[in-house]
């Protein structure tokens, strides 16, 4: 992390506690479900990758800098950094973006434009992830708002033993096939959780 968009350091941060978001009980509210159903975005993977960073980064208090988007450029050609976009027409909505190293997926940032475009992005990473194999959706940093998918709270020790089973799990963020419907991304969640 970068103490600020124009700071030229890079820190690595190893908090006592870290935020997951577990897979095989990713919760969608119900109120939010409704919206979910209505597909009110075009859900893309890996279209615009560089647009979705850069807009991550575009707020008055970030902690991307260029070191990080260059690198996360570069980790995405390679094949490991992804995006979960939500377009609206030509319009980029909203999405997420992070980096998956077998069985974990480390979600990096996300950014809104439209109302529950980032939200709407998280349900559809989560239902990738479980398509593909992976076990550890790794949020980082602990908040109210990820709370109400089902993120937890727990030690580094629990967090580096989970990380370990993961890394030990053959996963591949597969990008090519659509995103399916709200109603088939819910039906599937629901059967997992």
């Amino acid at each position: 992390m970068a103490k600020s968009r124009d700071s030229s350091d890079v820190h690595i941060v190893d908090p006592d506690n870290r935020a997951i978001i577990p897979l095989i009980s990713f919760h969608v509210p119900r109120r939010f479900r409704r919206t979910i159903r209505k597909d009110p975005f075009q859900i893309r993977f890996n279209s615009d990758f560089k647009a979705v960073i850069e807009a991550c980064a575009d707020r008055e208090q970030t902690w991307i800098n260029d070191e990080i988007i260059a690198t996360f450029l570069l980790l995405h050609d390679l094949g490991f950094a992804h995006s979960v976009e939500a377009w609206e027409g030509e319009e980029l909505a909203g999405g997420l973006y992070g980096m998956a190293v077998r069985g974990a997926f480390f979600g990096e940032s996300m950014f809104s434009r439209k109302s529950d475009a980032s939200k709407i992005s998280l349900v559809y990473l989560a239902d990738r992830l479980l398509q593909c194999n992976f076990e550890l959706l790794d949020a980082q940093f602990f908040t109210e708002h990820l709370s109400t998918f089902g993120a937890v709270e727990i030690t580094r020790g629990e967090f580096r033993s989970m990380l370990d089973r993961a890394l030990r799990i053959e996963a591949v963020f597969d990008s090519a096939y659509p995103a399916s419907t709200g109603s088939t991304v819910l039906q599937r969640i629901s059967q997992t959780s």
